[in-house]
């Protein structure tokens, strides 16, 4: 009988498996996405109820379980500035049935502050699309002597270390747009992070904070009151869902901060499926009443490629990097 060295055999078992697993494996893929979903997904907001991200996400969950037919679950799962929810979603099974809603800090800026973080941002994640973004405004307590961006700046600059600002957090977008304004200023100013936008929003009505730079939806409800005044949207143009306010850069302050929401799988989850997803998000996230829905709350619907995903963290990791290393921010 005929004796084929052992190391022949393991050759021609193997390429006998590659043939025959190789098509059907491709077949399976494709399967897998054009059957999915075949059970409940898990959609993991690394911030608490209430949160943007939550927002988006219990919006985005709602239109897809009625458009597929099985339940999307948010679990909102904070802490350590993001980083807890995030690794939650870059441990799961890369197999589309665990996704997460989050934003610049732990998918891009977090990586720039933390020594060290659970997740790599830059590889444990298969970037699906961009959901939605907003505008953030600059607001000041009423009592504080500035009508426009520019007599803040003058102001801060000829009281350095005065005035305070609240955020949502350190290194979150809303403390480094005022760190970049206040660099713009040649300023210092007194930093006093909250947990949340509403936390931050309740101490500048109360005068505990001078100044923010935070979400639309998170100041505007409260601007009519006389507490406390919109001077400034920070986007590039000016924001129809912020109308008559000026932008930072019509006053000379060159800075730039949109607070977007984007939608993540874990590495290694088939591109078909990570794609047949993008499809029916772009689907719920551009229909007419989501449109209405995310208006009411100051946000854009933006999804997109898993490249224009990745090209917005690129630019975010350039421009909050600058103003990181020259405000010398660190959080461990």
């Amino acid at each position: 009988m005929l004796r084929l060295p052992y190391c022949r055999i393991l050759v021609a078992a193997a390429a006998a498996a590659a043939l025959a697993c190789g098509p059907s494996g491709a077949q399976d893929t494709a399967g897998d996405a054009a059957g999915w979903p075949a059970r409940t997904v898990r959609i993991v907001v690394p911030f608490g109820p209430g949160s943007t991200p939550d927002i988006v996400a219990r919006i985005v969950a709602d239109r897809l379980q009625r458009r597929l037919g099985q339940p999307f679950v948010v679990e909102d799962k904070p802490g350590a500035s993001g980083n807890t929810g995030t690794d939650a979603v870059a441990r799961a099974a890369p197999d589309g049935y665990t996704l997460g809603v989050s934003i610049a800090g732990p998918l891009a800026v977090n990586a720039l502050l933390f020594r060290r973080l659970p997740y790599d941002p830059a590889t444990s994640f298969a970037h699906v699309t961009l959901l939605a973004t907003q505008p953030s405004v600059l607001a000041v307590n009423a009592r504080v002597p500035a009508a426009t961006a520019r007599e803040l700046v003058d102001l801060v600059k000829h009281n350095s270390g005065r005035y305070s600002f609240g955020s949502i957090g350190t290194g979150s977008v809303s403390h480094l747009a005022m760190a970049a304004i206040a660099l713009k200023a040649g300023a210092e100013l007194v930093h006093i992070p909250y947990a949340s936008s509403p936390e931050a929003v309740t101490a500048l009505i109360r005068g505990d904070v001078d100044i923010v730079c935070l979400p639309a939806a998170a100041v505007a409800p409260q601007a009519g009151a006389g507490t406390i005044r919109i001077i400034a949207v920070t986007t590039a143009e000016r924001s129809a869902l912020v109308p008559g306010v000026p932008t930072l850069a019509e006053t000379g302050i060159d800075v730039e901060a949109d607070a977007w929401n984007g939608l993540v799988a874990p590495a290694g989850t088939p591109a078909a499926v990570t794609e047949r997803i993008a499809r029916e998000v772009a689907a719920v996230m551009t229909a007419d009443d989501v449109r209405d829905q995310l208006a009411a709350q100051l946000m854009v619907a933006i999804p997109g490629t898993g490249a224009e995903f990745r090209a917005r963290i690129a630019a975010d990791l350039t421009r909050w990097g600058a103003v990181i290393r020259a405000a010398r921010i660190t959080i461990d």
